[in-house]
């Protein structure tokens, strides 16, 4: 559990924005350049690029420079990583709920001897 707690801080806080959200849901169709990803922001290009850079910094994307154009892409150990801590959350709770629901369910069946 420890190993997540660094890595989801950085990614969920890269993904509180939904300039950032929308850039990584292009970005699920393929890779793309950061001015085809600017083209449909609606903000200015170094404003945009803050964006791509707390991406890369959150380790959720990946990107390489040929010539003078950058090019972005998905990191998706990154996500694996994410989708396991999801994961490990769900079974505790899936856990916690089937252990209420068989609490309330053998109360139910038992009446009160008040």
């Amino acid at each position: 559990m420890a190993k997540y707690y660094g890595v989801l801080d950085d990614v969920f806080a890269a993904l509180a924005d939904p300039s950032r959200r929308a850039v990584v849901q292009r970005l699920g169709s393929g890779p793309a350049s950061v001015g085809e990803l600017a083209e449909s922001a609606p903000i200015t290009l170094p404003s945009f690029l803050k964006h791509i850079r707390v991406l890369e910094a959150s380790g959720l994307i990946r990107t390489t420079k040929t010539g003078r154009v950058r090019h972005c892409e998905l990191d998706r150990e990154r996500f694996a990583l994410v989708d396991d801590w999801l994961a490990e959350q769900r079974r505790i709770w899936e856990g916690r709920t089937d252990r209420l629901e068989n609490f309330l369910t053998a109360n139910k069946e038992s009446p009160d001897e008040s």
